[in-house]
């Protein structure tokens, strides 16, 4: 049975750092691809950043480019963000998200291509 739980969300100031990371568990994840979503209150839910778990293609929405970094090890089945220059608009539940998925962006950044999904962790951002 795969399993993702995530962990390292809080509370961070503006222009600070969290790194959020993804252990994933259950079967190997070689052909997947993963990701990160997240949901503000009354929001619906955004695409973040994507990886291909075996060969580390990365692929980021526009709003976190240049601030947040999507990684992997594959050693610990260990999916990380790395968040940096963080804003209040920041602030959501984040969750990661793992399928075998054909690397394209409509693919990658919509939902329901992903199979398996985290319960998230919180990420508050104040100003």
């Amino acid at each position: 049975q795969v399993q993702l739980v995530e962990s390292g969300g809080g509370l961070a100031q503006a222009g600070g750092s969290l790194r959020l990371s993804c252990v994933a568990s259950g079967r190997t994840f070689s052909e997947y691809a993963m990701g990160w979503f997240c949901q503000a209150p009354g929001k619906d839910g955004e695409f973040v950043a994507a990886i291909r778990w075996s060969m580390g293609n990365t692929y980021y929405a526009d709003s976190v480019k240049g601030r947040f970094t999507i990684s992997r090890d594959n050693a610990k089945n260990t999916m990380y963000l790395q968040m940096s220059s963080l804003k209040p608009e920041d602030t959501a539940v984040y969750s990661c998200a793992a399928g075998i998925i054909p690397w394209t962006v409509l693919n990658l950044t919509t939902r329901r291509s992903y199979d398996y999904w985290g319960q998230g962790t919180q990420v508050t951002v104040s100003s």
